[in-house]
């Protein structure tokens, strides 16, 4: 190679290397854009997140109160205080709720977001966006309260006959061990547990 061809073929690839600087930024840049928006989509979803994480504590300790609330507190005072109860834990729920819902939003887009931009192309995420904002993905997001509430209950039909005989099987295991005498109950009927047990209350904040 002549010395006369080398800078050439420097120059060139000075080019090449400026030319890729400057495509780089702007693809990130499309990159950013694109997450942006499917975080932006998904904001109903990380809302439902954040009232999880608020009312799972909440409904643990209503469960548990009203257990207590059939063994320590006396008939005639049960109703009063589950409503108290009951007060208490929405007032937690209302007065919690937007604190984790700000905090999910804020940190979805170095969460959520970074790994959607360190994982998937700018063409992946190009086709995730049109799906998210499809009039199919959007009925498909209406029709799933549907599809969950069909699918528990044929579940829950399902699996019955095979869990009832285990459960009445715990029952009375558990029975032995608290020494209590065995649940009297209709045939076919489920066990009902070795004591009291009320339906818990449920922590609602909407």
């Amino acid at each position: 190679m002549s010395m006369s061809a080398r800078p050439a073929i420097l120059v060139c690839g000075v080019l090449a290397a400026l030319a890729f600087a400057t495509a780089a930024p702007a693809q990130n840049a499309g990159k950013k854009a694109l997450v942006q928006k499917i975080v932006q989509l998904q904001q109903a979803e990380l809302e439902n997140l954040a009232r999880s994480i608020v009312e799972r504590p909440a409904a643990q300790m209503l469960q548990e109160a009203g257990i207590a609330l059939q063994r320590q507190v006396a008939p005639e005072k049960r109703d009063a205080m589950g409503k108290a109860i009951d007060a208490e834990a929405k007032k937690y729920v209302d007065e919690s709720y937007p604190l984790v819902r700000e905090r999910a939003l804020r940190i979805a887009p170095a969460t959520v977001g970074a790994v959607l931009e360190e994982k998937m192309s700018e063409d992946e995420l190009k086709v995730l966006l049109a799906w998210l904002e499809s009039p199919v993905y959007k009925k498909y997001q209406q029709l799933g309260p549907e599809l969950r509430t069909g699918f528990i209950q044929k579940l829950l039909a399902e699996s019955q006959p095979v869990v009832d005989p285990k459960v009445q099987a715990l029952d009375g295991r558990i029975r032995v061990i608290l020494g209590l005498p065995p649940a009297q109950r209709e045939p076919g009927a489920a066990a009902s547990g070795p004591g009291p047990r009320p339906t818990p209350a449920k922590a609602t904040g909407k």
